[in-house]
């Protein structure tokens, strides 16, 4: 398909989805964010695909919601259209990985985005923050509710009753980011990261997935049944015959996916 406000490319076995509004700093319109769903779908559809990378450029991973698109908006506009969930929740509803790689301004919606991939990796010139306090307006996208999963509620409520930015270093520290790199490294170590993923067997790297999700909604107890549930029906899985028989002869598996 043919874009306007995104690239999109293939590396073996990963997709990448690059935004690209690159005068806006790639700020977050409609038909961006329509256009990031489209594509994710395509992504989690093609079998050849295990995994996703969602980057931006070198200055700008995202630098926020598109303002000028949104400051007429009123209640009626926002309730009635289905704002934000129409189209940005589907970062968070896809089954396959998706990686965020940040380089440079990643605040506001940007952030948010990041936030919904499944993890981040940030180059050293990031800069992440929640300045929507600044405009009279609150995060909306889960800058509040999946920051302080991650942070912890007091570094997540100072961010944004601030507007504070943080540094890559400081993300790492707190633990909003996995790891930094630098910048000319950002998208070959995200790509290569998403291929290491990408050469598991696809459905235990899902289940994977759908269990560290179910951490941050259940209590422990129900969490850790879901847990034993979700091990005791890979067992069912051809590939968990394979990864297991390869590991014993001293073999690489084939996996089928299945």
């Amino acid at each position: 398909m043919t874009y306007n406000c995104i690239i999109v490319e293939t590396r073996g076995k990963v997709g990448l989805i690059r935004l690209n509004r690159p005068k806006q700093l790639n700020a977050l319109n409609d038909e961006l964010m329509n256009e990031l769903g489209d594509a994710l779908t395509a992504l989690e559809t093609d079998e050849k695909i295990g995994a996703i990378v969602v980057t931006g450029s070198d200055k700008a991973f995202a630098a926020g919601a598109d303002v000028a698109e949104t400051k007429d908006n009123s209640f009626a506009d926002a309730y009635n259209s289905n704002f934000v969930t129409r189209n940005w929740d589907s970062i968070s509803a896809c089954r396959k990985p998706v990686i965020a790689a940040v380089a440079g301004h990643a605040l506001g919606g940007g952030c948010e985005i990041a936030l919904a991939c499944d993890f981040i990796i940030a180059a050293d010139n990031a800069v992440f923050g929640q300045p929507e306090v600044k405009l009279a307006f609150i995060p909306g996208a889960g800058g509040t509710q999946r920051l302080p999963r991650l942070i912890g509620k007091a570094r997540a409520m100072e961010m944004c009753l601030t507007g504070r930015t943080i540094s890559a270093a400081e993300a790492d520290r707190i633990g909003l980011v996995c790891r930094v790199v630098p910048v000319a490294e950002l998208v070959e170590r995200a790509v290569a990261t998403a291929a290491v993923i990408a050469s598991y067997s696809r459905p235990v790297v899902m289940m994977i997935k759908e269990c560290v999700n179910r951490a941050a909604e259940m209590p422990l107890a129900e969490g850790l049944l879901f847990e034993r549930r979700t091990m005791h029906s890979a067992f069912a899985l051809h590939d968990q015959k394979e990864g297991m028989n390869a590991f014993l002869a001293k073999r690489a598996p084939t996996f089928t996916d299945e």
